[in-house]
């Protein structure tokens, strides 16, 4: 388990499973995710056998938030594209809970994960991909740390139409200067 202040990020759970398909086919949850189609239990069952086949740094972690009632379920958070030569890594996060937007929670999650990866698996690099047009995303994402590298122009087609994709990175020589990262 990895903690912080007010959330923590541990090992999903197959019970996890119904509360992640409720949230991934609500259009507002998905509407900055690069996801198109509905998903059933049965999808999500199956994505969640397949992942425990991946390597355990690539598999996602729940984030919790401390409330009033114990831990609450908020989304998840993993890496991807493990790269061990170039000691790089993608991350991806989501917040499934519309209650909990807004608070913090994203970019509290974020520095735990990036400070996981640069302290606890030596990585370099830590990138990630999100839509010019998701700017709560991006506020996160330079909160936590991480500098925009680029855009690939029309390099995602959602809804209907092509958006940008914005690049955006950290090094872990920014990670150790910036004080922001303390969780």
């Amino acid at each position: 388990m990895i903690l912080g202040k007010n959330v923590r990020l541990r090992a999903p759970e197959r019970a996890d499973i119904p509360r992640w398909v409720e949230w991934l086919n609500d259009p507002e949850v998905i509407a900055d995710l690069d996801i198109y189609y509905p998903l059933g239990l049965e999808d999500e069952n199956a994505w969640f056998d397949a992942m425990l086949k991946r390597p355990m740094e690539e598999h996602p972690l729940a984030i919790e938030v401390k409330g009033p009632k114990g831990w609450q379920l908020a989304g998840n958070i993993s890496f991807h594209q493990v790269d061990w030569r170039n000691a790089s890594a993608e991350v991806g996060i989501f917040i499934g809970n519309r209650e909990l937007w807004n608070k913090g929670i994203g970019t509290e999650a974020m520095r735990l994960l990036v400070k996981h990866g640069f302290e606890t698996m030596n990585l370099h690099r830590i990138w990630l991909r999100v839509h010019a047009s998701n700017e709560r995303a991006i506020r996160c994402y330079e909160k936590a740390g991480f500098i925009k590298e680029g855009t690939q122009r029309d390099g995602a087609f959602i809804r209907g139409k092509y958006l940008g994709v914005v690049f955006m990175s950290i090094l872990r020589t920014e990670w150790k200067l910036d004080m922001a990262h303390e969780v």
